[in-house]
């Protein structure tokens, strides 16, 4: 069954509210935007360090996606999580995981949309000006 356990970002955010704006590759992890609707001027920015898998999808997929057992531990509104059992983390290499583990997997869900990585990395939180 998958467990969802919130974790905190130290940025309130309106999870229904936000949105993924930019997503970009770094040699050893990744950097993801996210919209802070009561800041325009600002984004959440999340980083992870270390190698990735990562899924983007809209919100309606996830709605959509079966999973073996109901769903524990979601909270209204809430923007970022740590999962157990989840069928996306089961479903990928198992040579990868135990190459860049161990490895946790991470969950942001927007009002539009759903961010999934996998990382042996923690993730990093800020707050930064937005891109022009």
């Amino acid at each position: 069954m998958p467990t969802y356990i919130p974790i905190e970002t130290g940025v309130p955010l309106r999870a229904v509210a936000s949105d993924l704006i930019a997503f970009e590759w770094k040699t050893n992890g990744i950097v993801a935007d996210f919209k802070l609707p009561d800041d325009p001027a600002h984004v959440l920015r999340i980083s992870f360090d270390r190698q990735c898998i990562v899924r983007l999808s809209d919100e309606m997929a996830i709605s959509t996606e079966e999973e073996d057992t109901p769903n524990e531990g979601l909270v209204p509104n809430h923007f970022a999580y740590r999962l157990e059992g989840a069928r996306f983390s089961r479903f990928q290499s198992e040579m990868w995981k135990e190459v860049f583990g161990p490895v946790v997997h991470y969950q942001f869900v927007t009002g539009w949309g759903c961010m999934d990585v996998l990382s042996g990395g923690l993730p990093s939180f800020s707050v930064v000006e937005r891109a022009a």
